[in-house]
Parts: structure tokens; sequence; C-alpha cells
């Protein structure tokens, strides 16, 4: 109960990132919500169609917001779902999945993953080409994109085309202590941190599950190819760089970027010159990786 009521007083702190966006606020061809039954829970979401989207079947890209897994939801995105709508010719589809501690791990996986499926079976409906999608996320979404690319494998479902993590949250077993933090308020509390991640994985072997900490998992080759934003002033940086080589370890294509001198959340927060490199460089990835997949289906039509 406790976790709870503090989680509810922090959702009401005013949301920074919504105050000034780093992209502007782009008219879109159109945007459909719905409100999807999930053995989660009903779940509101919104596909955002590019301008000019036409009547060929679109790709896909899946946006999971950040918020420490307790705070903010998926409104915070608007304006980059239309960027990169625009800029990739896809439909962006963002969730707002359920917020911990009511909904701790792995409610969230377990969320993206029927929507995925609802998505998928509704794909002529929805205009859409349910064999090029693509996922990502900030912070803890990154989080629940990557524990999703996780849980498909382990389905020995379809992988997206690209997975996109920016400055991810990918290891709750190392305490936040031991963290390289640079902010000195959570440098010299680390007990918040730790309560933010208590909400997520109240129990211990909850933590060590690679769903929750995929720097845990044994990655295969079949896993999605990854692009990586990293702050270089993050405490989540030193994870994010080990999950990376993990990754291409295994043999998975990987992208992965140091934003020098910026901090955790910086697509959101800036500096603005930085955020804006970041989307274009998230746009530019997902063009490649549409491309990729054309040239794979011409070579063995």
């Amino acid at each position: 109960m406790f976790k709870t009521i503090v989680a509810r007083l922090l959702r009401l702190l005013p949301n920074e990132a919504e105050k000034t966006t780093m992209v502007p606020l782009l008219p879109i061809e159109t945007k459909k919500d719905f409100l999807v039954d999930t053995s989660v829970k009903p779940t509101y979401i919104s596909f955002y169609y590019p301008l000019n989207a036409g009547q060929e079947k679109l790709p896909v890209y899946v946006n999971f917001h950040g918020g420490a897994f307790i705070m903010n939801d998926k409104k915070m995105d608007d304006p980059y779902c239309r960027f990169l709508a625009n800029e990739t010719g896809c439909v962006v589809l963002n969730i707002g999945y359920v917020r911990a501690p009511e909904y701790p791990f792995p409610n969230a996986i377990q969320q993206g993953y029927e929507i995925l499926h609802w998505m998928k079976g509704r794909a002529e409906d929805l205009n859409i080409d349910p064999e090029r999608i693509m996922v990502g996320g900030q912070s803890s979404g990154a989080n629940i994109a990557a524990a999703l690319c996780l849980y498909l494998e382990e389905k020995q479902d379809n992988q997206p085309l690209l997975q996109v993590l920016s400055y991810p949250m990918l290891d709750f077993v190392t305490p936040h202590a031991e963290k390289p933090e640079p902010k000195w308020l959570r440098a010299q509390f680390p007990q918040v941190a730790n309560f933010l991640n208590m909400c997520y994985v109240p129990e211990k072997h909850q933590a060590e599950n690679p769903l929750a900490s995929p720097v845990l998992a044994n990655v295969g080759n079949s896993l999605a190819p990854a692009l990586m934003l990293i702050a270089e002033h993050d405490a989540f940086r030193t994870e994010g760089e080990f999950y990376a080589e993990k990754l291409r370890a295994a043999g998975i294509e990987v992208h992965d970027e140091i934003f020098e001198g910026c901090y955790h959340a910086f697509t959101h927060q800036g500096p603005k010159e930085k955020a804006e490199q970041a989307w274009n460089l998230i746009a530019e990835k997902i063009r490649e990786a549409l491309a990729a997949y054309e040239s794979r289906t011409e070579k063995n039509a």
C-alpha cells in the first residue's frame, strides 16, 4: 500500500518532458485510438499514420514511453510519434502500458505481447504490414522493448526488424548505489532509485529474471538488430554498453552511439541539438531496417 501511495503522489508531479518538446508538433494523416482488452487490463493505444500514407500496407514502429515504470503515460510521446511517422513512412503504435507498483513485472511485457498479436490479427483493417514491425522505447520503455524481443524469441515468434533502445534500464540486480550516478541528488540518495526498482520487481527472483534484467539473458543470434542510444552521463550507461556488446558477441547487428554531454532522458529534456540528432538517427535506422528487409525480400523472390 505504501508503494502505491508514493507512486500516485509522484504521478501528480508535472512532467517536464511535456512542457517543451524537442521536435515540432507535426500534422499527420490521421490518429486512431483504441481500447484493447488484454489479460492484464484494458489498454489504450494510438496509431499515428504518416502524411500521404496512401493505400499501401504500411510498416509499424511500436513505441513504449519512459517513466521509471511507475510514472508518465503515452501522451508524452505524441510529438515524437508524429515525427517518426512522417520521417519514416511508418504507422507508429503508441502503447499506454500498465504501471507499477499496481502492475509489477512482467505485466507490461505480457500486455505488449498481446497487443502485438491483436494488431497483427487486424492488419487488413489497420492497413499495416504485419511482416514489417519494429519496436523501441526510452528508459523503462526501452527495458520493455528489449524484454519483448527476448520474450518473442522465447515464444519462437517472429522478431521485429529493429529494436531501438534509448538509454535503457537493463539491470535490476546491481544496486543503484553501485552505478555511476552523475546527478548529485540521486547519487546521495540511491534509496530513491531503489524504491522505483522495488515497485517494478518487488521480489528478488524477479530482478534476476532476464526479462526484467536483459543483461542476464542468454542471447541468441536470432534476436532483432539493435540501435542503442546511450547518454554519456547516465547511471545506466554501463549496462547499456554491456548489453550492446552482449548482442554483438551473439552475432546481432548493433549500432550503439554515446551522446556526449547528455544525461538520462535527453531525448525529451535536451539539450535540443542532441535530442534532434537522436530522433533523426532513430528515423534513419528505421528506414535502413526497412530497406534491408526489402532487399532480402527481393533476393528471395
